[in-house]
């Protein structure tokens, strides 16, 4: 035996086995991590109050529907970054193409009545902005979530795993906001749930590959 071989045995003598990674376990982790934090919504009593009523009209409709695909999306495209092989560079395209189109679907599924009020009264900075910080809030337990299956994982590019990563947990969290948010103007979604999906995104590609030490 070589002294290369018996190096290699004595660094490798001690290693625990490493538990082979699953994506269909690591997507359950998010969906139950998600239901859990719409449990406490509901829960908490911060359910919007006329949800009954606005469930089924159009606007509730794009704004769930949207948001969903968003979040399935870009979530399924966050974990399976985290894998050497991954083709990212598809799946970003993919998922901007798919905000584009939405956004735009959002623009026919406007009101009349909507389309009557000014710009600045339709944004309602101040409405907004809490629900940008309540997206950024819900968004941050399941950034967490996903940054502990990066390090897992040990993606080859942490970075663009992170950016990923931060947009799946912004969209899923925008997406469990729905219960709360009183608001289904599409101009006012798309710009202030923007706002929280950038922020969050942001955050990540800041914290994840730094603080976890990728």
């Amino acid at each position: 035996m070589t002294s290369t071989d018996a190096l290699i045995l004595e660094l490798s003598a001690h290693l625990a086995p490493v538990q082979r990674r699953s994506l269909r376990r690591e997507a359950g982790m998010l969906l139950a991590l998600g239901v859990l934090e719409l449990v406490l919504i509901l829960v908490l009593g911060a359910m919007r109050p006329d949800m009954g009523r606005v469930i089924a009209s159009p606007l509730m409709g794009w704004k769930i529907g949207s948001l969903a695909i968003l979040a399935g999306v870009s979530c399924t495209l966050a974990v399976r970054s985290f894998t050497p092989s991954s083709r990212r560079a598809r799946g970003v395209l993919l998922l901007s193409l798919l905000a584009v189109l939405l956004c735009v679907g959002g623009a026919f599924a406007t009101s009349a009545a909507e389309n009557r009020l000014s710009v600045a009264e339709r944004l309602a900075p101040a409405h907004g902005m809490l629900c940008a910080c309540a997206i950024v809030l819900l968004a941050l337990p399941l950034m967490g979530l996903l940054g502990i299956l990066m390090r897992r994982a040990a993606p080859v590019r942490p970075t663009r795993s992170a950016w990923m990563s931060g947009i799946a947990a912004s969209t899923s969290g925008a997406l469990i906001f729905t219960a709360c948010c009183p608001n289904n103007d599409p101009l006012y979604i798309v710009t202030w749930y923007s706002v929280g999906v950038g922020i969050v995104a942001v955050a990540a590609r800041w914290l994840l590959p730094r603080r976890f030490r990728l």
